[in-house]
């Protein structure tokens, strides 16, 4: 007997990118930014004296940074994410200890909590009631109402950071893939520059499709945000150029 229609493929896709929207956009935009200030550094110095030399450097820098800087990111995320699922555990066990130890203190606790939330006195502390009789439930909501976090659950470390440097190199690729196949010349960085726009707004469309933002919000914060930080690349190399 069906209880109802069957989760379409296409909607398990988007609540796995959901699940890891932070760690795509916060990889790939910085893969986008970190590849491309080298390339618009290099732009802006004049690094293509001899066209041989400029193609080379740009891609060996480029894929230093893309590689190392892909890397660091990937673990730093991965770190960040034990350092937090760790505080989940501690505090968790602290609640549980602290509901073993007083659930009558903390079914009234959690009473006026719900009254705070909306619920009428006499049902919340019948909701109360019940959550005192379910430690483990009760501990999970305590946390989340009372300092934000969550149980531990979900993706684990390894995942978040494996999600964040592939984000990282993938959508960093964007500002080199010109100087794959083109000589390194002025019109070359253009092709660049529209790649890198492209890579930064199919990443705004991203967000896009798996938050409820408005379609200009989410390309609008993107681009702006990305063009911000080529502009400043590009004026470093500019200035020492300048020099």
């Amino acid at each position: 007997m069906s209880l109802g229609p069957p989760r379409r493929a296409g909607e398990h896709r988007i609540g796995r990118v959901q699940e890891h929207l932070k760690q795509i956009v916060y990889g790939g935009n910085d893969g986008i930014v970190t590849t491309f200030a080298v390339v618009a550094g290099f732009a802006g110095y004049g690094a293509e004296g001899s066209a041989a030399v400029g193609g080379v450097a740009v891609l060996l820098f480029g894929l230093a940074n893309l590689l190392a800087d892909g890397t660091a990111m990937g673990l730093g995320e991965y770190l960040s994410s034990l350092s937090e699922e760790d505080v989940c555990r501690a505090t968790r066990a602290r609640e549980l200890a602290e509901i073993r130890a007083g659930p009558e203190a903390k079914a009234a606790e959690a009473g006026r909590r719900l009254v705070a939330r909306g619920l009428p006195g006499a049902e919340a502390r019948e909701v109360a009631a019940v959550m005192a009789r379910h430690p483990e439930f009760m501990a999970d909501f305590m946390m989340q109402d009372e300092i934000g976090v969550g149980g531990p659950g979900g993706a684990g470390a390894a995942v978040r950071g494996l999600f964040t440097f592939v984000a990282f190199v993938v959508f960093g690729l964007a500002p080199l893939l010109p100087y794959f196949v083109l000589a390194p010349v002025p019109a070359t960085f253009a092709v660049s520059v529209a790649a890198t726009a492209a890579a930064m707004a199919a990443l705004g469309l991203l967000r896009w499709r798996v938050t409820n933002q408005t379609l200009a919000r989410c390309l609008g914060e993107t681009l702006l945000v990305g063009g911000l930080c080529a502009a400043v690349a590009y004026a470093v190399g500019w200035a020492f150029r300048a020099v």
